[in-house]
């Protein structure tokens, strides 16, 4: 497993496809975004299936460790409509989020196409691209609504991730602050960029946490950043020195 550039690039010659997760991976997991969202679904929850808070924060935590997204548990176990709950869970405050210049300037300078994968909703993509200045660095978004709501990390997933933008794993790099998630992508071929954060997760259940800093990681992760814009720029300074040996 290798850290940050500049040692990272040159092993990303033949890389022109770019795939990114959405929350805590475009924006800092510090900005506690996800915190807010994960409110909202203990109280649709709870509100849905009748519970107390309590039971249904637990019930909530344990359908994300088994079924890759809480909504994934609610419509398998539950039969529940997705839409109220996507509505839902993503109607948040986004002021929180950085407005950083310099992260767009840096996935723009990579070369090839850029995507966000996320198992988001189309509506949320929309929202916190747009709030970061990042909406017209993107070629396309994969949403859960993409995927017929079958989540990170099913390998279904990633095929119709795959087959909508026809893209080659074996030309592609893929960000994600879940090492779960990597695992079907790293398998099919795809490089594997664990972003990382000093916010304590323990809160989450153990083998669906995002990545903490000095975490050990499973062997399929091939690259580890806790600062994706400083990453990205390393990027793209050995891409540019590259192209006239091209």
């Amino acid at each position: 497993m290798l850290a940050d550039p500049p040692s990272a690039p040159t092993d990303l010659s033949d890389r022109d496809v770019w795939v990114f997760d959405l929350d805590n991976t475009l924006y800092p997991a510090e900005c506690d975004l996800f915190a807010e969202i994960d409110q909202r679904m203990t109280d649709f929850v709870a509100r849905f299936l009748h519970l107390e808070r309590t039971e249904a924060r637990a019930l909530q935590k344990k359908y994300y460790a088994e079924h890759g997204t809480t909504l994934n548990g609610l419509m398998t176990l539950h039969g529940m409509d997705p839409a109220d709950f996507l509505a839902h869970v993503h109607e948040i405050d986004l002021s929180p989020l950085p407005r950083d210049p310099s992260l767009a300037d840096a996935i723009t300078g990579l070369p090839g196409r850029k995507y966000v994968y996320t198992n988001g909703s189309r509506v949320h993509v929309d929202r916190v691209t747009k709030y970061m200045g990042l909406s017209q660095v993107f070629d396309g978004a994969f949403a859960i609504e993409d995927s017929a709501y079958t989540p990170k990390p099913a390998q279904s997933s990633y095929d119709a991730f795959c087959s909508k933008f026809a893209i080659r794993p074996e030309r592609a790099v893929f960000f994600e602050d879940l090492a779960r998630n990597l695992a079907p992508a790293h398998g099919m071929g795809f490089v594997t960029v664990l972003v990382q954060s000093d916010k304590d997760w323990s809160h989450e259940p153990e083998a669906a946490r995002p990545a903490g800093i000095g975490d050990d990681h499973p062997p399929h992760i091939d690259y580890v950043t806790d600062d994706l814009t400083r990453f990205l720029r390393g990027l793209t300074r050995m891409t540019i020195r590259r192209e006239p040996h091209a």
